[in-house]
């Protein structure tokens, strides 16, 4: 597949300011030098103008402040926009936040929002390709001793209502799809680490930690395990499905790169010189997941995706990034006051 198949076409992309989707915009940007994209976000305390700073000023980039909740904004931003394509990172992701601070802001967003977003591509028929952006985490937990991965047909078992919400809008895109037969491609990805991610996340929040001499707090007994995708491999699949995934299919993205908190952490003070003594076990959050694992083989065959990069070279530029990107940092810490602007997630108790 030519990458100059998306020679001149206009992308909307929906939360393109947030971690996963600044890097999109800027990714597609550069590989494909003729593309025009629209970044529509409503700038939350996650989403950040200062991830694209580097590229605002590129003539084929523009920003609209908007909220896919709003049903007549999105609407007439997609219409005088008249996208060829469209992909949708805009989400309420933070899963301590949807238990400890409530579900509704996740409710409107990931679920209203997706709504909102499928009843205007209905409306625009020049659009060839939606693209839902999900999480592993609608299929629910594995055991740590099971062998099994998530496959696409994985039947849905949310256990926080972060992933409720998400099962919710990627149920709305299956029915607009086999309803309407709308050209929608939902992708369900494990967990993103790299550059811009917002300090709330365990990477740079761990980076972060250490940094500033504090203790680097882990949930229960740190043996949760996740498998970790680097962000620019997310941005390649999800390309791919905008040129080549089949409308009404689901993609599994993952890298096979399966680490447990205990691991991650293990990393990162090793990046630093320290010891365990940093570690600060504190009580397990509410339905914490035990384990999740993707099998992307569909994709891989299907769309010919692989990963390219080296988890352990990429792990530790990624530690590089932070630590050699403090404006980036310290523009965090203004806009919030702190990492977590809604509540103090690893106020714990410690485990005994």
């Amino acid at each position: 597949m030519s990458k100059d198949q998306l020679q001149n076409s206009k992308i909307f992309v929906a939360g393109g300011a947030g971690f996963i989707g600044s890097n999109f915009a800027r990714y597609i940007l550069q590989k494909h030098p003729k593309v025009k994209i629209l970044n529509y976000d409503k700038l939350t305390y996650s989403g950040n103008l200062g991830n694209l700073a580097d590229i605002k000023s590129n003539n084929r980039y523009r920003f609209i402040k908007g909220d896919i909740a709003d049903k007549k904004k999105i609407e007439k931003a997609i219409k005088s926009f008249g996208p060829d394509y469209l992909i949708n990172f805009a989400a309420e992701t933070h899963v301590d936040r949807s238990i400890h601070v409530g579900a509704k802001e996740f409710i409107d967003t990931n679920i209203t929002g997706v709504f909102n977003i499928l009843e205007a591509v209905k409306a625009n028929p020049k659009i060839k390709k939606f693209v839902q952006v999900s999480t592993d985490e609608v299929y629910g937990s594995l055991p740590l001793s099971s062998q099994k991965a998530f496959r696409e047909n994985t039947a849905f078992a949310p256990n926080a209502p972060y992933a409720a919400t998400k099962a919710g809008g990627d149920l709305l895109c299956r029915a607009y799809y086999s309803t309407f037969r709308l050209p929608i491609v939902v992708t369900h990805c494990s967990n993103n680490y790299g550059p811009y991610q917002y300090p709330e996340k365990l990477i740079p929040f761990l980076i972060l930690r250490i940094l500033e001499g504090r203790t680097l707090p882990i949930y229960g007994d740190g043996k949760n395990v996740r498998d970790w995708i680097h962000v620019l491999d997310h941005c390649e699949a999800l390309r791919l499905c905008l040129l080549k995934g089949a409308p009404g299919e689901v993609y599994n993205i993952g890298a096979d790169n399966e680490l447990n908190n205990l691991e991650i952490a293990a990393l990162i003070m090793k990046y630093f010189n320290k010891t365990e003594e940093c570690i600060e076990f504190v009580a397990d959050r509410p339905g914490h997941d035990r384990r999740y694992a993707i099998n992307s083989s569909k994709i891989k065959k299907e769309l010919g995706w692989k990963p390219r990069c080296n988890f352990k070279k990429a792990f530790i530029e990624t530690i590089d990034w932070y630590v050699h990107n403090p404006k980036w940092v310290n523009g965090v810490r203004r806009k919030t006051g702190v990492f977590n602007p809604h509540i103090d997630l690893w106020r714990a108790h410690k485990v005994k």
